[in-house]
């Protein structure tokens, strides 16, 4: 199985450029599934039912979020009636939504999909290596190919929660930092790892937003108003390749890099 993952897509220019990129990738990578982190998909922050649809058109299977998915309350609802968007899994009990599914693609591809935020630097939740380990033992019964989105800011932790799962699952991608780094390997147990994937949206911003307005906020510690910005757009991802039996053989980085972009909303 060729799974890809696409990260945090970020705004209408990130939203653009997976319409414009997925197809032909889709094609030429001969992708089974593909995964996108939506939470700063809308307008730079948050999912909307407009937004997800945008992104299923262009061939996204499933989304994944993280902790900006609350910023639009419509999100809400659409956490429940839509299987094929996760939350973090390690929210408290009653928080709309679910932090893993079975997912079935359009293709009748199955896989096992589950969705973490940190701790560190990040909200007082619930313990992910606890429900990391539980989610992936009740997939594993039930499917080989199980893939976690890891949303957090520490990269210890994300190194941490790799070598946690290494075995158990068969992919842990970290998301939340917008910066793709380049620690990509599969454990020995067989289990792809990338500290984080990256991002799907304006290059020349500061992790997608205007530079002005992030500027201001650094250098006089007042509130400032964030847009996403404008300029080249690029798309990170993973390439992942499962084998029948659940582990990963290799994880490939993809970046592919835009000209210049209308202004974003």
């Amino acid at each position: 199985m060729r799974v890809l993952f696409v990260g945090d897509i970020t705004g209408k220019p990130g939203r653009r450029l997976i319409a414009e990129c997925l197809p032909a990738l889709r094609r030429s990578r001969d992708l089974d599934v593909v995964i996108a982190n939506g939470e700063n998909a809308a307008g730079g922050r948050g999912l909307t039912a407009g937004v997800s649809e945008e992104m299923f058109a262009a061939g996204v299977d499933a989304i994944t979020t993280g902790n900006h998915v609350w910023h639009n309350r419509e999100a809400y609802e659409l956490l429940d009636a839509d299987p094929r968007i996760l939350r973090p899994a390690n929210y408290p009990p009653g928080v709309p939504g679910r932090g893993a599914a079975a997912i079935t693609t359009a293709g009748g591809v199955r896989i096992g999909l589950i969705n973490l935020q940190g701790r560190v630097f990040m909200q007082e939740l619930d313990d992910p290596f606890r429900i990391a380990r539980d989610l992936a033992r009740e997939l594993r019964a039930e499917l080989p190919t199980v893939v976690v989105d890891f949303h957090a800011e520490a990269t210890s932790e994300k190194v941490a929660m790799g070598w946690h799962l290494d075995g158990r699952v068969s992919a842990v991608i970290g998301t939340h930092t917008h910066v793709q780094t380049a620690d990509e390997r599969v454990l020995p147990e067989g289990t792809a790892y990338i500290t984080d994937v990256g991002m799907t949206g304006p290059r020349d911003g500061i992790i997608g937003m205007a530079r002005t307005a992030v500027l201001e906020r650094f250098l006089t510690q007042l509130p400032a108003r964030f847009e996403v910005a404008t300029g080249p757009v690029m798309l990170n991802a993973v390439l992942v390749t499962v084998a029948g039996d659940g582990r990963a053989t290799a994880i490939e980085r993809i970046q592919v890099v835009t000209g210049d972009e209308p202004r974003a909303n």
